[in-house]
């Protein structure tokens, strides 16, 4: 029985190139987006809200409020 696998060629992976800078520069993007999620998500509401008296950020994420812990009522 032949085992097509066994014959078949390999190409190598390169490893990404991360400098100091560059994966700081994402660290620092990925932290922000992570805590403007959070906000919209848990505090976005009374007087530090965004939008002021408009609930339809609120609304649209109430269940995931409750799901992640968050009271908002």
């Amino acid at each position: 029985m032949s085992n097509p696998v066994a014959g078949s060629k390999t190409t190598p992976t390169r490893a990404i190139d991360l400098s100091a800078t560059s994966a700081a520069l994402w660290l620092a993007a990925t932290a922000f987006l992570a805590l403007l999620a959070i906000y919209f998500v848990g505090v976005d509401q009374g007087a530090v809200s965004v939008f002021g008296s408009d609930t339809h950020v609120h609304e649209f994420v109430h269940d995931a409020r409750h799901l992640l812990g968050f009271p908002c009522h």
